[in-house]
């Protein structure tokens, strides 16, 4: 079991692009949606999840009633993964197309929140809609309790951060168009459903 664990703990293919701390809090900061995996009843269990870092702990959330959520909160072991696509890397053979991107796998085991439940889903709001925990009430004790808060602490020696930027490398054929495709997430004007007008944490989210 510690060989294995020692393999999962450095890249070996292209060892060069792994990042620091500073990348993994950049990508975890970044991405809005990971993939929680586990293994449940013997068969892979993965699931997309919004989450938030706080500090040193990853905040996700769930209903009460997801099974496969009760067993990862039971204490089996995890990962979650969040990746940003930055660019596609075009080349002049198919061979060395590529990508720009920061990604980063998270390993652990999650721990149920209890005493501030309220609190860490605050944080996870504020990081898909900054400031509107300010504009609306607070939860309700039973909200709380129908909702599953968990947090997997960032643990060093159980985390990859890595990155690739940069155009494609040297072509074969000089005449032939390289470059970078440059990606990025935007926000489209709110489309209204109650109300006059947005909030100002809305409005802001679709400025920046």
């Amino acid at each position: 079991m510690l060989g294995v664990t020692a393999e999962l703990d450095r890249l070996h293919r292209k060892p060069e692009r792994g990042g620091d701390r500073a990348l993994l809090d950049e990508v975890l900061d970044t991405v809005m949606v990971g993939t929680l995996s586990t293994v449940v009843d013997g068969l892979p269990w993965s699931v997309p999840m919004l989450f938030a870092r706080h500090d040193d702990r990853i905040i996700l959330h769930g209903s009460t009633g997801a099974g496969a959520l009760r067993h990862v909160a039971d204490g089996a072991p995890v990962t979650l993964t969040a990746f940003a696509l930055d660019g596609i890397v075009v080349a002049d053979v198919l061979f060395d197309h590529s990508a720009n991107y920061r990604s980063a796998v998270v390993r652990g085991t999650l721990q149920t929140v209890r005493d501030d439940a309220a609190s860490a889903l605050d944080a996870l709001s504020d990081k898909l809609i900054p400031g509107r925990v300010a504009e609306v009430r607070g939860h309700t004790r039973k909200e709380v309790a129908a909702t599953a808060t968990l947090v997997l602490p960032i643990v060093d020696g159980q985390w990859i951060a890595k990155a690739r930027s940069g155009p494609p490398g040297e072509p074969e054929d000089p005449t032939t168009w390289t470059g970078v495709v440059p990606v990025r997430t935007v926000y489209d004007e709110p489309v209204t459903a109650t109300g006059d007008a947005p909030p100002g944490s809305v409005r802001r989210l679709v400025e920046n």
